[in-house]
């Protein structure tokens, strides 16, 4: 996840028309004098759209997206910052979460560790910040891990698996991994059973192969312009799966 400026309204219109493609919306081939021509536009629109449905399209957002227009965004899945080590909660996280439930997309909140602290101590304080708002069936919960304050390989890996079987133990929803792909090579070996939720700006938006003991990812983060933007490989039916079970 990265830092950015407020995105305003008339950005996120500029990002719906921008990720058209992504959420299946092809524009019409331009006109071609011969049949062939023609034929071959035809084919072209046909794979985009084969493309385009292959994925699901969704933003992550935090305080520096305080007033991100979710009526006007093309996301299918929102996923939203809501705490940081021990001290840290995210202002925008309630509204985020309210306007989510509003546009009736898949939503999720992550919590960005810190291997410097007690992993159970910050488990417990990005759900204390969770379940102060009302949860649904199908709501995701997410590790951000993308800094070891100085700590070894060995245990910035226990300190991830501290974290997150602590979250799946004490809400029955086991978490997804965020993190960038190098990061998590590094760093996430003996963590697959957790979704990963990858960055990678130079691979084509899905197009990647997973990194350490993952067999597949399930979110792509492809460019943080002029939002973190990503696809998912699953439908948002298959992502709410991922989430809290229906009470």
């Amino acid at each position: 996840m990265r830092n950015h400026k407020r995105l305003s309204t008339a950005v996120a219109g500029a990002l719906l028309a921008g990720t058209a493609a992504i959420t299946g919306v092809v524009g019409t081939a331009c006109a071609d004098t011969t049949g062939h021509d023609a034929a071959r536009g035809t084919q072209h629109e046909a794979a985009a759209r084969h493309e385009a449905a292959a994925f699901t399209y969704g933003v992550d957002v935090s305080r520096y997206e305080s007033d991100y227009d979710w009526n006007a965004s093309p996301a299918r899945f929102g996923i939203i910052k809501a705490t940081e080590g021990t001290s840290f909660r995210d202002a925008s996280f309630a509204r985020h979460w309210h306007e989510l439930d509003r546009k009736g997309i898949v939503r999720g909140a992550y919590h960005y560790g810190h291997p410097g602290n007690d992993p159970i101590a910050e488990a417990e304080y990005f759900l204390s910040m969770v379940n102060s708002q009302p949860a649904k069936a199908g709501d995701l919960l997410v590790l951000d891990l993308e800094t070891t304050d100085g700590r070894s390989v060995a245990e910035v890996n226990a300190w991830a698996k501290t974290w997150l079987s602590h979250v799946k133990a004490r809400t029955g929803v086991t978490p997804m991994l965020y993190s960038g792909w190098n990061f998590a090579d590094t760093y996430g070996k003996g963590l697959a059973d957790y979704p990963l939720w990858v960055a990678h700006y130079s691979k084509p938006k899905g197009r990647l192969a997973p990194p350490a003991d993952w067999k597949t990812w399930t979110i792509h983060q492809y460019t943080d312009s002029p939002v973190d933007q990503n696809v998912s490989a699953l439908t948002p039916e298959q992502l709410r799966s991922l989430g809290r079970p229906a009470a």
